[in-house]
Parts: C-alpha cells; structure tokens; sequence
C-alpha cells in the first residue's frame, strides 16, 4: 500500500479472461516494459480475492521484469465483469492490491473493440463460449449488454451452439423433428452410433460435459456441407450478430456515420464463410455506414490502449504500443 509510480507516468494493462490472463507493463509513450502471462480469471467460481490472487503472480512478474513498484494506472480488462456493479467491486478488489494509483476496470469485450480501431471508437461484437457487445464514442458513451445468459435476452456463443445442435439432432433421430445430418455427426464426433448414446453419455458424464463445445465446429462442419437444419443455427447467429451490432450503432448515434463494427472471439474469427458473408450482408442492409472487420490482435493490446487514452497519450504512443503486438 502506498507504492508510488514513475512521474512519467506508466500503465499495467491487463486481459483476463476465463482461460488466461495476460499483463503488460507500459510507459506513457507506448513502449512495452513487460509481459507476463497467467491462469485463468474466474470470481464466480473461486471468489474475488481468490480471482485477485491469480492476477497476482503475473502482475507480480510484470512489474519486476519492469522495474517497477507500481504503475500510474491499472487498465483491467475482465471476463465476468458484466455489469457496472461487477465493474465497481472489481476495481475496488483491485485498488487495495497498490498496482496503481488509479484504477479503471471495463468487460474484456472492450478489450478486442479498442484493439481494433485507431481510436475509441465503434462497436465490436465477440462470438466464443458465449456472445457479447459492447460499443464507445471519444467522449466516454458507451453501448453494453448485460450478457450473462438467456435471463438477459442472449443467444448464442459456441455453448449455446453445441445446445441448440444437440436439441435439433435429438429430435431428428426420434421423429420429433425434421431429419438433420447433425444427428449422425455429432455422436460420430465421439466414436458414438447413435444420438441416443451421445445422450446418455453426456447424460452419465462418459462424455465430459466440459466437451461439448467441441459439437460447435462440428455443426460448422455440417452447415458447410449444405444440411439446411444445420446452415439455420448458422444463419441464426448471424441473425444475432448483426442485430447486436445495429442496436449498439443505434444507441450511440453512430448508424448514420461511417463506424468500425468489429468480430471478435473463437466462433467469429474461424472462418466460416456462411456465417461471416451472412453477416456482412445482414448488416449492409440494416447499417450500410459500418465497416466490418475481424479482429486478430491481442486483446491485451486494447486494455493498453485504454489505458494509455486515460493518461491522456498521443497517437504515437497508441502506434508504438501497437506495433510491439504486431510483430
């Protein structure tokens, strides 16, 4: 407590997400002192000052290899901070920590859209086991969606994917619903005969249930080969995406001007050409000005960039941080 950073001022960026987290260290020009890379960050499932307690190994790493005993400012970009009153008991979570004599915690969503663009400014929506949209105009407007299941409206990310495959290969293979290849691809996937047996081994954790994300390539898979059940759940998430997007523009003001709308996340970076070509189309038609990009830089890089707009940086040292992940 009561560590002091450089008078130059210096930025701790971090991007935690479920499965890693990944800390830099960076002065107030954008010229990278440390990286450090650690486990995943998870409060719901261990508590706050438990999640706090694995930031701390790499943080810790960060700031030694840095040379430094704290920073100007914490730019923490987290997984499971989905409201603003996670945001807020985060931050505090973290102000006690002494990394920084300011703290400023967003949902790591915010991390890929800054990433993304040259400034704060547009919308991004990211598709990996779950789904998410998040927006921000220069002058601090924001645009978000709470995002923690179908109780706040969401459907689907590669989870809900997996899901929606299994009920409609279900259904095919006894008669309540039209036939589908999923039916035989998805219990194939497994070395499985039959959906029958695909349920009862998810049913009796043969098959464990942390595996079912891997039915979402799957279902890509047999969409690609022209099954018209399968190329509907695709469609769907399009359907989705593109509506996120637009109701983000719109609650910003910025469907009317040219805007970068990012795709971030596992499902949206993959490559599946039905889904991406129907997403450009969707949105061409409902917000003609955005400007659709698949993001493929480090989310770490937007929580620098964050950070750096909130010491007040010039663009040089945006660019500088910038090129440091572009290598």
């Amino acid at each position: 407590m009561g560590l002091t950073a450089p008078e130059s001022g210096s930025v701790l960026a971090i991007d935690a997400g479920n499965s890693k987290t990944d800390v830099a260290v960076v002065t107030a020009d954008g010229e990278v002192l440390a990286t450090a890379r650690g486990g995943g960050f998870r409060p719901p499932a261990v508590g706050v000052e438990a999640a706090m307690d694995a930031l701390a190994d790499p943080v810790a790493r960060a700031l030694s290899d840095a040379g430094l005993p704290a920073v100007s400012h914490v730019s923490a970009c987290l997984a499971n901070a989905d409201l603003p009153v996670e945001e807020e008991q985060l931050a505090t979570a973290l102000h006690a920590r002494a990394w920084g004599s300011s703290v400023e915690v967003r949902n790591d969503t915010f991390a890929i859209l800054r990433a993304g663009v040259a400034e704060p400014r547009g919308v991004a929506v990211v598709c990996g086991a779950g789904i998410n949209c998040v927006g921000m105009r220069p002058d601090g407007r924001t645009a978000r969606f709470p995002a923690i299941g179908r109780i706040s409206g969401d459907w689907g990310g590669g989870w809900g994917l997996a899901e929606e495959a299994l009920w409609y290969a279900a259904r095919a293979e006894d008669g309540r619903g039209e036939p589908t290849a999923l039916s035989r691809t998805l219990p194939a996937h497994f070395g499985l005969p039959s959906m029958y047996a695909l349920i009862e081994a998810l049913h009796l954790e043969h098959v464990e249930h942390g595996r079912r994300h891997e039915l979402t390539p799957v279902l890509f898979g047999t969409a690609a080969q022209g099954d018209p059940v399968a190329r509907s759940i695709v469609h769907r998430l399009a359907e989705e995406v593109a509506t996120m997007a637009t109701v983000a523009l719109t609650r910003l003001d910025l469907l009317t001007e040219e805007t970068p709308v990012l795709l971030g996340g596992s499902v949206l970076t993959a490559g599946h050409s039905q889904l991406n070509d129907t997403i450009h189309d969707l949105l061409s038609s409902r917000a003609p000005k955005a400007a659709v990009h698949v993001v493929t830089a480090s989310p770490v890089l937007g929580a620098t960039l964050l950070g750096l707009d909130r010491l007040g940086a010039g663009v040089g040292a945006g660019e500088r941080a910038r090129a440091y992940w572009s290598r």
